[in-house]
């Protein structure tokens, strides 16, 4: 019978910190070895972080990586743990600079280095290079073509790395082949939402196709706009979930497999979250959590101690307020006021409300006078005087961040954003988005969410109702609604799914039910609007085609979709 231990460590890394990122995997390694494991398995890039981008064709960077994970070979014999198999994500490359064009300089691969003994035992490059979505591996890495078992405990353990596990064939076909007893994959997978009922049937599939136990190890956190969500497993030939790690937090998940019975159970001394059943949350909470974690690294990993943020008593500044006091804490945010003639009384209010209830610091900037300043100097009305009020405070909220030293917050949402219904160097500024892929429906789905989990353990909800319930408004003029300018929301909303995430064209819309006008009028805002979104910062990806690496269109275009 062979048995054997393994640990999955789903943990954070941070781009570029290769010294930090072989602590997190050494670290890791003492936690795995002091819970009897023999085999750990680490995620996809971990020692150079995930993705790298345009690092991956810097030859001193790869360079770089490759001796910190040898030197985490030495270090970890040195320490005693020499005994334990260590399968770790790295960037590995040649010195071949003389490349065909279209192959990368250097050959940098996305690779899997086995470490064991004081040194690199085996090596595994990835073999499906996924250029899709958010990922572009063919610009940065070469294909590896040679699969990869090694022995641990008497189990033959077969390597791929997360779109091998994707695609059918290549190295899950050389598992079931090769008569391996583990596949073990190592992932950097971005969080979308229902993602981890997909990845459960994708390794439940390959699993049963592979004829083996198949072990599934992802990363955790945050990097720019993308969010790892963890949800590492352990799956049965017969596509039962048999070790299941917890969702948006690091977890060494210990398991004792045996291979000849194909069963796993979950060891007793692991440490971190580890569970038998899959993390079923809300697919808001799931939401929630990944912007929460999304602002919260972004904000760290980038050395801000603190954030600043307009609060002009709506709905999307108040979300994106208690995410980024659930994120970093209520004494990091600081909260402003900037009220206009034409900012109501209530909206003041709900904003001194909702920073006292959040424990935010909080000031009053009142605006009036600057304005009047440029009036003096410039005669401005209409839009152009609408978006002064705007821009003068966002030139605020950058005096703060340079004075003070706080990231800036952007507090518009998905569908604002796509239909151009923001002031660029206005509402626009900022270091980060939180909500850039949150449609506005989807934003009130939030609020409410998180002030019923709130009252739920007797908590004060964070957000007043009064700005879920109020007709939103930029309020830049006497009597404004958002309707005055746009559909009303739940009908533009589902319109924008179609055009935007689905890719349907007018006459699609149309035959779906959608007015002619309604759909060349939202069409039409959404176009214009790309210069816009070139301009705007960068959010927490929650969707499948986020605005950016996920779509990209030419700002200069006269391609129309005519009903």
């Amino acid at each position: 019978m062979a048995q054997i231990r393994i640990a999955l460590a789903q943990v954070n890394p941070t781009v570029g910190d290769i010294a930090g990122n072989s602590d997190i995997a050494f670290s890791a390694a003492q936690d795995a070895a002091a819970a009897g494991a023999q085999l750990l398995a680490l995620p996809e890039m971990l020692i150079p972080g995930y993705p790298i981008e345009d690092l991956a064709l810097r030859a001193s960077f790869s360079k770089a990586c490759m001796t910190a994970t040898e030197e985490l070979a030495e270090r970890l014999q040195d320490a005693g743990l020499g005994e334990l198999a260590v399968v770790v994500g790295t960037l590995e490359s040649s010195e071949n600079t003389n490349t065909p064009l279209g192959t990368p300089r250097n050959e940098p691969r996305n690779a899997a280095w086995v470490l064991q003994h004081g040194a690199v035992q085996a090596k595994y490059a990835k073999h499906h290079l996924p250029n899709y979505g958010v990922f572009d591996e063919y610009r940065y890495f070469i294909p590896g073509q040679e699969s990869c078992t090694i022995e641990v405990a008497g189990a033959k353990v077969a390597l791929a790395i997360c779109e091998d596990l994707w695609q059918s064939g290549g190295p899950v076909a050389e598992a079931r082949n090769s008569n391996a007893d583990l596949l073990l994959v190592i992932n950097g997978s971005p969080f979308e939402l229902a993602k981890n009922d997909e990845r459960l049937d994708l390794c439940a599939r390959r699993a049963a196709e592979a004829d083996c136990l198949l072990a599934y190890v992802n990363l955790v956190g945050g990097q720019d706009e993308l969010v790892f969500d963890g949800d590492s497993m352990v799956v049965s030939p017969a596509g039962v979930a048999l070790a299941r790690a917890e969702s948006f937090t690091p977890a060494l998940l210990v398991a004792d497999l045996d291979t000849d019975q194909n069963t796993a159970s979950v060891a007793e001394s692991g440490t971190g979250s580890a569970t038998t059943a899959p993390d079923l949350a809300h697919p808001t909470a799931a939401i929630y959590q990944a912007l929460t974690i999304g602002l919260r690294d972004y904000v760290t990993k980038n050395g801000f101690q603190s954030v600043v943020l307009g609060l002009s008593g709506g709905i999307d500044s108040a979300l994106v307020a208690a995410i980024a006091r659930d994120a970093i804490g209520g004494e990091n945010v600081l909260g402003i006021s900037m009220p206009s003639k034409y900012s109501s009384r209530h909206s003041r209010e709900d904003a001194q409300d909702l920073a006292a209830r959040l424990g935010l610091a909080f000031r009053t900037v009142a605006i009036e006078p600057m304005l009047t300043a440029f009036h003096e100097v410039m005669d401005l009305s209409g839009l152009a005087e609408e978006n002064l009020q705007a821009r003068v405070r966002g030139v605020t909220l950058m005096a703060l961040s340079n004075a003070e030293g706080h990231l800036v917050l952007a507090t518009g949402n998905n569908t604002e954003i796509a239909v151009g219904y923001s002031t660029i160097y206005g509402d626009a500024v900022g270091g980060f988005a939180p909500i850039k892929d949150v449609s506005k429906t989807q934003v009130w789905a939030l609020a409410r969410w998180r002030n019923a989990q709130a009252a739920a353990n007797g908590e004060v909800e964070p957000i007043p109702d009064s700005s879920i319930t109020k007709p939103p408004s930029a309020e830049l003029r006497p009597g404004q609604v958002d309707t005055d300018s746009l559909p009303e929301y739940d009908l533009l909303d589902r319109v924008l799914d179609a055009y935007v995430a689905q890719d349907q064209d007018a006459d699609a819309l149309v035959a779906q039910g959608f007015d002619a006008k309604l759909v060349q009028r939202i069409i039409a805002m959404t176009d214009r609007a790309e210069y816009k979104r070139r301009q705007y910062p960068p959010g927490t990806k929650i969707s499948l085609k986020a605005f950016g690496r996920d779509r990209r269109l030419p700002i200069t275009n006269q391609w129309r979709l005519d009903v």
